[in-house]
């Protein structure tokens, strides 16, 4: 997401909002293509958060102590 830190909460809305976008039965083909693209980052972007946070959390319980990975 760029300059900005990402937020998970935010890509969650975004993708709901997009959701929203593509069940519009007046969307073009090339909205929909675009809508699909910038979803489909999204989600990977919030995988790989997810992710980070989940090994994070596995040697915290390892070590009863926070590393960054």
């Amino acid at each position: 997401m760029g300059e900005k830190e990402f937020k998970l909460e935010e890509a969650f809305e975004r993708l709901n909002n997009i959701i929203e976008e593509l069940e519009k039965p007046d969307i073009s083909l090339e909205q929909s293509f675009a809508l699909y693209q910038e979803g489909m980052k999204l989600l990977k972007e919030s995988n790989a958060s997810i992710d980070k946070v989940e090994k994070e959390l596995i040697i915290l319980s390892e070590n009863g102590e926070t590393d960054e990975l």
